[in-house]
């Protein structure tokens, strides 16, 4: 089955305008994050969130904009070597951020919150950081008692490809930090014909995404389209070996949309017609193990 389109906020140039054609067009979720936007995409997307009450979103903590990291330090949660780094997962600043989280998207429950890069905190020591996203999930699962959370999980950009953790890793800090049954309940991860690593080790039923398939989790493919670089990578041949009739940019966000075990595709889409496309694109048959092995097996040739 064919993945859903999700809306991404990374790199969208008009956050509301697309959040409502998002949610007017079926789409289940949006993706945001504080350090958005410069900061701004999470009170950008609340009034539509308010309108459009059954559209999920998940956020993050981690990643913060300058000014909230100067809010940070004068509520007492970071002190001023800490704000200066634009990162902390420390465990007063995670509940401090999911709660500021709630208060700009104008919504008493999140649906998901994510770890922003979370292996940015220790890098090279591997004990370290599990346990700061240990500690950090111990947060989240108080925070998903209180009712505040309903899931959460890593969003990630390297730290699952170099291994800093697995999923059968964070699944069991998860039960640690729980105590038993957990609430983590998503990985976000890129997954695009250049950063091709995750499909191909699905194709042999490695890495990320089977497994987190396997326990159920929703698996948030980011940079479908690799930040915008992908459609102009990619030629019309190419695209019609993917599935004949498709624009590039098409055959690009549908391979992502049939890899097992991802469940949405985050697309920045501004406009109605970048949209549209992708929209159409998930719209078709899902391409066969098959057919992903001769477009991975292409394009790893040199």
């Amino acid at each position: 089955m064919t993945a859903q389109l999700a809306l991404g906020t990374y790199r969208c140039q008009a956050i509301p305008e697309a959040a409502v054609r998002a949610a007017a067009s079926g789409a289940q979720w949006v993706d945001t994050a504080p350090n958005y936007a410069t900061g701004r995409a999470q009170t950008l997307l609340a009034p539509a969130l308010v309108a459009h009450p059954l559209l999920n979103v998940s956020t993050k903590t981690g990643y913060f904009a300058a000014a909230t990291g100067t809010d940070a330090v004068n509520d007492g949660v970071l002190n001023q070597d800490q704000a200066a780094a634009g990162h902390s997962l420390a465990p007063d600043y995670v509940r401090w951020q999911t709660g500021r989280n709630r208060e700009q998207l104008g919504r008493d429950r999140l649906d998901l919150v994510l770890l922003h890069n979370p292996e940015r905190v220790h890098p090279g020591d591997r004990p370290a950081l599990h346990r700061a996203i240990r500690d950090a999930f111990a947060v989240l699962e108080e925070e998903a008692a209180a009712g505040h959370v309903a899931g959460y999980g890593v969003a990630t950009w390297a730290g699952l490809e170099e291994e800093a953790f697995t999923v059968g890793e964070l699944l069991a800090l998860a039960a640690e930090a729980a105590g038993g049954q957990h609430h983590l309940a998503a990985i976000q991860l890129p997954v695009s014909l250049v950063m091709m690593t995750p499909i191909v080790q699905a194709l042999h039923g490695r890495g990320p995404l089977p497994a987190a398939a396997d326990a159920g989790l929703r698996v948030m493919a980011s940079a479908p389209l690799h930040g915008g670089e992908l459609p102009g990578m990619v030629d019309q041949e190419l695209a019609d070996l993917i599935r004949p009739g498709l624009t590039p940019a098409q055959a690009c966000v549908l391979a992502v949309a049939s890899c097992r075990g991802v469940t949405n595709v985050l697309l920045a889409a501004s406009g109605a017609p970048h949209w549209k496309e992708a929209a159409d694109a998930v719209a078709q048959p899902s391409l066969t193990a098959a057919k992903l092995r001769e477009i991975t097996g292409v394009l790893a040739s040199p």
